[in-house]
């Protein structure tokens, strides 16, 4: 019987996860040859086939479903051996990857990321801020911030904490338009939101809520951009309070009758809640949320309201 390589599962995992070499190889550090080799390999040496080869990609076989769960075990074993016995009094090190929808990604937690940098230096830090879900189970991400808590899944989850957005718009935009009083002028104005289509959870579909009806005329599925748009005077927007402070163009609207309020989920995947260096990502996130309450809430001092 030909011999088994161990190491080979990490390259059924990644493809497995990701249904293409190319990500998997990406994932994994090294060329597709390499990891088609190794699968192949695998498969020689367990005489059975467990991908089927189509042009989209590869799909898991019934041998390949079976081999899945036994490995993810083996890995879940894998990381608890190092973390709990490889090297305890070592400095951390390895790989962590973080995900996020943008705005919190990319305006919260990435200035952020230097301080962690220092305190953990051997550390590789992968930061994901895009506008969609992200699947733990696939290793899409060790850690997600997500906009509600998952509904089924291996998954660790605990409510990070709450934050607020309000309408902003620019000085420019507001001198050059009708006034706004009361939720129901907006529909006189141009909207800046979300593709309805493209909303990836039922929290970011705010405008109901503000106003039943309102639909936004200039769309993006990225709220960054959608900051971007509004601080040029392109229209009214729904942003993060903690978004403001780093763009000065942007002016509160109706800050008084329009406060909507959501929150922030932190995710782990079960079995990686006891590794050592996600932990230390979980913490420090959690204790970084705690300091900022303020600035999440929009409680930090604004500029005055537009009339």
């Amino acid at each position: 019987m030909e011999r088994f390589d161990w190491d080979d599962l990490r390259f059924f995992l990644a493809v497995a996860r990701s249904g293409r070499l190319t990500a998997a190889a990406r994932r994994l550090g090294a060329d597709h040859a390499t990891v088609s080799r190794r699968i192949t390999s695998l498969e020689e040496s367990l005489k059975a086939k467990l991908f089927e080869r189509r042009p989209q990609g590869y799909a898991l076989t019934g041998h390949g479903e079976q081999l899945l769960a036994k490995a993810e075990s083996m890995e879940t074993e894998a990381l608890a051996i190092q973390s709990e016995i490889g090297g305890a009094d070592m400095a951390l090190s390895g790989t962590v990857r973080i995900g996020a929808p943008d705005g919190f990604g990319a305006s919260f937690l990435a200035p952020r990321l230097a301080t962690l940098a220092k305190a953990y230096p051997g550390l590789e830090l992968q930061l994901i801020a895009m506008p969609r879900l992200l699947s733990l189970s696939k290793r899409e991400a060790d850690v997600a911030i997500t906009l509600a808590p998952p509904k089924e899944g291996k998954v660790v989850a605990r409510k990070l904490c709450d934050y607020r957005l309000g309408l902003y718009a620019s000085r420019e935009y507001l001198d050059s338009m009708p006034p706004i009083t009361a939720p129901e002028d907006l529909f006189a104005h141009r909207i800046v939101g979300y593709i309805d289509d493209l909303i990836f959870t039922p929290e970011l579909d705010y405008l109901d809520e503000i106003a039943k009806g309102l639909r936004a005329q200039i769309q993006s599925s990225s709220v960054i951009a959608q900051m971007n748009a509004v601080a040029s005077g392109a229209g009214i927007g729904v942003i993060h309070h903690f978004m403001v402070p780093s763009e000065p163009r942007l002016v509160p609207v109706l800050p008084e009758s329009v406060s909507i309020t959501r929150s922030f989920w932190l995710l782990v995947h079960a079995d990686l809640k006891e590794v050592a260096r996600v932990r230390a990502i979980v913490d420090f996130i959690v204790r970084e949320a705690k300091a900022s309450r303020s600035l999440l809430m929009g409680e930090a001092k604004a500029e005055q309201p537009a009339p």
